[in-house]
């Protein structure tokens, strides 16, 4: 079953996307929502650049959207339609773990389109599923987290050693909730890392940041 992947950039999608190829679901092009200017992704904060490295090693084209918040969900309906139509695919693939407003949004957006909302990583306990994430070869820095955390937790990458520092904080190692947020540098289904930019650190309003140059 040809499908979208809503493409984060981060560790979960990625995950999601490594899970639905296992499970026979081929993935034919990659969609991100971007901020109203369209220069960062919304939640994750990535360029274009790296977003497109992704897309490039993944061979999978990559489709941005810049839109405000208000006008998020029509922007994306609209968008799942126009992916249906130019690539023929039935389903979309998300990688949501146990929020549930979360995928009766996702449900509901994939109705208005009558396209299959596919969630891989559902119910699956958060710390087994990180760690299944590591040991299959996923590689992510964290690119935002909360003041919780800290500044310093910036650009690290996510081994088990921090899970165990995060467990420690009462931070959830997913992430879940959103803590943190990531982006994959590399993968088993990349051809090669990816490059990333350089950066500044930055807080603003009790989140902290990369900024990248």
């Amino acid at each position: 079953m040809k499908t979208i992947i809503s493409w984060s950039g981060g560790k979960d999608s990625c995950f999601a996307t490594m899970k639905a190829i296992e499970n026979g679901y081929k993935p034919t092009v990659l969609l991100n929502m971007m901020n109203e200017n369209g220069k960062v992704s919304r939640s994750h904060g990535l360029t274009e650049f790296i977003l497109n490295q992704h897309s490039e090693n993944l061979e999978i084209p990559l489709l941005t959207v810049p839109t405000t918040w208000n006008e998020y969900e029509q922007k994306y309906i609209e968008t799942l339609q126009q992916l249906k139509s130019n690539y023929d695919v039935q389903a979309v693939v998300f990688g949501d773990i146990d929020l549930e407003p979360h995928r009766e949004w996702e449900e509901k957006v994939c109705k208005a389109t009558h396209l299959k909302a596919v969630l891989p990583l559902w119910q699956q306990n958060r710390l087994e599923l990180v760690k299944e994430m590591i040991a299959e070869g996923i590689i992510c820095k964290i690119v935002s987290c909360n003041t919780l955390m800290g500044i310093d937790f910036l650009g690290e990458i996510l081994t088990l050693e921090l899970v165990e520092k995060l467990i420690a904080l009462n931070i959830d190692p997913c992430g879940e909730n959103g803590e943190f947020h990531t982006v994959v540098v590399n993968c088993p289904l990349f051809n090669q890392p990816i490059i990333l930019p350089e950066y500044t650190k930055v807080v603003y309003n009790d989140y902290c940041f990369l900024v990248w140059k």
